[in-house]
């Protein structure tokens, strides 16, 4: 019971999700062949937020509700984070469904994509197989 505060939210970011759009294949199928401008205008506000969001972290030195310094470390470039995204990109638009909308897909009555969550998973499993071999 001390979890439903994060069930509810599930369920609220979930509902912003079918409601937005956000989680249509139509939409995302409309992005991947530049046919709208909906989903770019959604990933676009929600960089904006972020870096706005970040700028103000870091100028006020904001800390956590347990006041600890927010600490946001410089990220080096890195090949593998090119191929990772190339390859969730075609997962993408091949399926329709990124890990964010996969469960309000689902919530909505689309079912067959769960051969796409389960396909998720299973990649996730071969990654943490392969992880050592991998170079990071």
């Amino acid at each position: 019971m001390k979890n439903i505060k994060f069930l509810l939210l599930g369920l609220l970011f979930g509902i912003i999700l079918v409601k937005s759009e956000v989680a249509s294949w139509f939409r995302i199928q409309e992005m991947f062949r530049l046919q709208a401008f909906h989903m770019y205008g959604v990933i676009g506000s929600a960089i904006s937020v972020a870096m706005i969001a970040i700028l103000i972290i870091k100028r006020f030195h904001l800390k956590t509700i347990h006041q600890e310094t927010i600490v946001i470390p410089q990220k080096k470039f890195h090949w593998g984070n090119v191929y990772g995204g190339l390859i969730f990109g075609v997962g993408w638009a091949i399926t329709g469904a990124c890990p964010g909308p996969l469960f309000a897909q689902i919530g909505s009555g689309f079912f067959v994509i769960v051969v796409t969550l389960l396909s998720a998973v299973a990649g996730t499993w071969v990654y943490g197989l392969l992880r050592q071999r991998l170079p990071h």
